[in-house]
């Protein structure tokens, strides 16, 4: 597979969200010996949350939502589940964060350019059912850092009918 490329179709309809929510149009690289990912996501006025704000160009000027940053640390972590990890939410693959070890909001990110948000695994367990990874997170638009996050999720192989309310940590 050659990078930068467009999302797969593949790869959005196994996401657990739709492309209302996945909001990544491209992936620019994946490199599995390095454990990363980097895709883009494209800023406009009509983003969740974004759509909400009462700007104001001096108290408040329109600006990508902090807590959709936060979701889209979860939307690399499937990109990087999905082409570096080689899970498959239709095989039964789910992922969750599970902590916030640390999260950086450094600019804020203007509506217009896209980002570029790379996920790197620093540190991954596998079991048959089980994948811990924890992530660095780098969010940049242009060459500012907009967001960096050092973040552990969980990913879960599960039956059908496993009630995921009834797991605990």
């Amino acid at each position: 597979m050659e990078f930068p490329r467009p999302v797969d179709p593949e790869f959005v309809a196994d996401c657990p969200y739709g492309p209302g929510g996945l909001l990544i149009d491209a992936i620019l690289a994946v490199d599995p010996a390095a454990s990363m990912v980097r895709a883009r996501m494209p800023t406009h006025d009509e983003l969740p949350l974004t759509r909400e704000q009462r700007a104001h160009p001096v108290r408040h000027p329109r600006h990508v939502s902090g807590g959709l940053m936060v979701h889209m640390t979860g939307m690399v972590g499937f990109a990087h589940a999905y082409y570096v990890l080689g899970l498959r939410h239709a095989d039964g693959w789910i992922g969750y964060g599970g902590r916030i070890h640390n999260a950086r909001f450094r600019a804020l990110a203007s509506p217009g350019e896209p980002m570029e948000l790379e996920c790197v695994a620093k540190l991954v367990r596998r079991g048959a059912k089980r994948v811990l990874a924890r992530y660095d997170l780098r969010f940049y638009q242009g060459a500012k850092l907009i967001y960096e996050g050092d973040q552990t999720a969980m990913w879960l192989r599960l039956e059908e009918g496993t009630d995921l309310t009834a797991l605990e940590d």
